[in-house]
């Protein structure tokens, strides 16, 4: 088990939205150059009582909390805790602490990813387990990140793309001139809630 020091951190403001097509959008996105194409599988850890951010990839536990949602409805996320597998009793606490759910670590030092999920969230009715596939295109425009990304989210395949930056009025403006300011505005963890029925 490390614990990841997280170093240095500058939250940045997310705008992102979901759906099968984004029309005009996606083709005025696509007259940039792509930058970046990554493929990832990821494991997210969803609670009824909270909307955190609480995902695995790459043996990685990671925590991010949403610290502050501004006047245009964008969100800034900060990352809270970055630790390996096996994880310790601090780290399963702190999961379990961001997901708003009880946890009793008595008896626990440290825990495979396997044996953590089958013991602790599959077996909660408040908790529910979310394989994730992703296949992302990042792009830079305007200096800001814009990605558009290909998902199979618990079995069901959808779309999604974000505007990204730590100035959340590049991030805004943006929006609005790639034509996105119509779709709904939602994050990784609502829609994923939505999708599986722990949120309306």
């Amino acid at each position: 088990m490390a614990r990841i020091e997280l170093g240095t951190i500058i939250p940045r403001w997310e705008w992102r939205t979901f759906g099968k097509e984004f029309g005009a959008a996606e083709a005025k996105i696509k007259e940039h150059e792509c930058t970046r194409a990554i493929e990832s599988s990821e494991v997210y850890i969803l609670s009824k009582k909270s909307g955190e951010n609480i995902k695995v990839r790459d043996t990685l536990m990671d925590i991010k909390i949403l610290k502050e949602i501004n006047g245009d409805a964008l969100e800034q996320w900060f990352p809270i805790m970055k630790a390996t597998f096996p994880i310790a009793k601090g780290e399963m606490e702190e999961v379990f602490k961001a997901a708003n759910v009880e946890f009793d670590s008595s008896g626990i030092e440290e825990m495979g990813f396997d044996e953590f999920i089958a013991k602790f969230v599959d077996p909660n009715p408040n908790l529910k387990s979310v394989g994730v596939f992703k296949k992302r295109f990042g792009y830079k425009i305007e200096g800001a990140t814009v990605e558009i990304a290909d998902l199979t989210i618990d079995g069901q395949a959808i779309r999604t793309t974000a505007v990204e930056d730590a100035d959340p009025e590049l991030v805004i403006s943006l929006v609005k001139k790639l034509g996105l300011i119509n779709y709904e505005n939602i994050s990784y963890i609502k829609a994923m809630r939505r999708m599986v029925g722990f949120e309306d």
